[in-house]
């Protein structure tokens, strides 16, 4: 509780106080949320996250109509049927940012979507019901099965649509560092193990979500305090 407190009470400091903070905080959607969205919504913001990685967001978000427009709205049940040549002819459409590489992951997922409905019911329910006090296997599953969803990629694609993770950014991966609790290379699985056991103990003694936890640590620590004036 003592660490908490002190992460707490450093992140009030940094934001203008406890009020500002609390503003500052997001919360997961509820499971039974999560279980209505459509896994459409998945494939989009697994593409989304994707297209963001090494572009700027602007340019992405830009964008983001005609990528619709080209792929369905993302329609999990249409794109199994797109072949890998209209995919290729669809990687040069002026109306979406042209990378063929990232383009093929679109069909790669919607595959890994499909193929974990059938064990599931949904994908949708199978992110639901995964506990968050064991997140970092199913960004692991996210990266085995799926392309180009490993290191933050896939985790942040959870977080946007309101699963409970942590992230490991460089605010979270410079406390995890500075507190002894990983050494090695951040996506190894030690290093996993380490920070989803040390924010299953945050969260015991706090009560706090795995998303307002890994918020609290990076406005605790880095370049992000309130400037006074």
């Amino acid at each position: 509780m003592t660490r908490f407190n002190e992460i707490y009470d450093r992140a009030c400091e940094r934001k203008g106080g406890e009020s500002n903070l609390r503003l500052l905080l997001a919360e997961p959607r509820k499971v039974s949320t999560l279980r209505t969205l459509c896994d459409d919504l998945w494939l989009e913001e697994f593409t989304r996250k994707i297209f963001q990685s090494g572009f700027y967001w602007s340019v992405v978000n830009a964008k983001w109509d005609g990528f619709r427009e080209v792929f369905w709205d993302f329609s999990v049940d249409k794109l199994l049927y797109m072949s890998p040549e209209m995919y290729e002819q669809r990687a040069q459409d002026e109306r979406i940012i042209r990378n063929y590489k990232k383009v093929q992951s679109i069909a790669i997922n919607c595959h890994m979507i499909y193929e974990l409905q059938q064990a599931h019911g949904s994908f949708s329910e199978l992110v639901a019901n995964w506990p968050s006090d064991d997140i970092i296997n199913l960004w692991l599953l996210l990266k085995k099965q799926g392309n180009r969803l490993g290191g933050n990629t896939g985790p942040f694609a959870l977080r946007a649509l309101g699963k409970d993770t942590f992230l490991l950014t460089k605010d979270v991966e410079a406390y995890l560092r500075a507190n002894d609790i990983i050494d090695g290379g951040l996506q190894s699985l030690k290093s996993l193990k380490a920070a989803q056991q040390h924010f299953n103990e945050l969260q015991n003694h706090s009560g706090f979500s795995m998303t307002a936890l890994s918020q609290l640590i990076a406005f605790s620590v880095g370049d992000n305090a309130i400037q006074s004036t």
